[in-house]
């Protein structure tokens, strides 16, 4: 079933300007949920601020959030002092800049949406930006306000519509160099080399969503199932990988590795 319109709004390129819907591109609502109880009533348990001092309960009119600058040490904020700093919500999508798709690592990638065109008459003007982003292979930047804060975006052609990325902080990406500074620059072996590039050879095949099933949530479901129909099931044991033996000789084990991904084992 198709996501509802959560954002509506406009795409704007220069002078042309469209009107557009986006959607979530994922979902975790088909996940399975607990929600805690009392064991002994079968009630379901309510969550509640506490004072970590007096142990007593808070009254929602009495929460604050504060800001910690030392141990101990708190700097509390009103609410109104926080709407000033809140952005007006734009509903303008103004892309200013354009990059090699190529050029953004995946890292920087936060969470995907689905752009479409708004109406029919829209649709023209979408298709040319779409297109042109493909043919030019580049995506575009932009800023939005989006879940209360002001994101950077990107826009990637996706078949008929666009994939809206909001971009991670710059301060949310951890340097690479700072935990990669151990690893040695030596080149392995070429020997050892090709025969881990034959074993990716063996075990290369297409894409298929299948892949990232989820055992769990399917057993999970089978146990809920069957406690429906007033039957306890005992959830199989899920296969798992066993912890690998000390490896004495790579090239020993590389050449076990390919003759097991071989049908006839040679």
């Amino acid at each position: 079933m198709a996501s509802r319109v959560f954002w509506k709004g406009y795409l704007k390129l220069s002078l042309v300007t469209c009107p557009v819907g986006m959607m979530p591109a994922t979902s975790d609502r088909e996940k399975v949920r607990f929600r805690t109880l009392n064991s002994r009533t079968g009630n379901p348990v309510v969550a509640r601020y506490v004072d970590s001092v007096t142990g007593k309960a808070v009254d929602e009119e009495n929460e604050a959030r504060g800001y910690p600058r030392g141990e101990d040490d708190l700097v509390i904020l009103e609410e109104d002092e926080l709407s000033e700093v809140a952005l007006e919500s734009t509903r303008t999508i103004d892309i200013d800049t354009f990059v090699a798709n190529d050029s953004i690592g995946w890292i920087w990638y936060d969470t995907p949406h689905y752009l479409k065109p708004g109406d029919k008459v829209g649709e023209e003007a979408f298709s040319v930006i779409r297109e042109a982003m493909a043919a030019t292979e580049t995506v575009g930047i932009a800023r939005l306000v989006m879940y209360r804060r002001e994101r950077a975006i990107m826009l990637k052609p996706c078949g008929k519509g666009i994939i809206l990325w909001t971009l991670r902080y710059g301060d949310e990406v951890r340097n690479e160099d700072v935990y990669f500074a151990g690893i040695t620059d030596e080149k392995p072996d070429a020997t050892t080399l090709r025969l881990f590039e034959k074993l990716i050879e063996e075990r290369t095949s297409a894409w298929d969503p299948a892949m990232v099933h989820d055992p769990v949530q399917e057993q999970l479901l089978h146990m809920i199932a069957a406690r429906k129909k007033g039957r306890k099931r005992k959830a199989a044991a899920l296969p798992g990988t066993p912890p690998p033996d000390n490896v004495v000789n790579i090239m020993d084990a590389l050449r076990k590795s390919i003759r097991s991904e071989k049908p006839d084992g040679k």
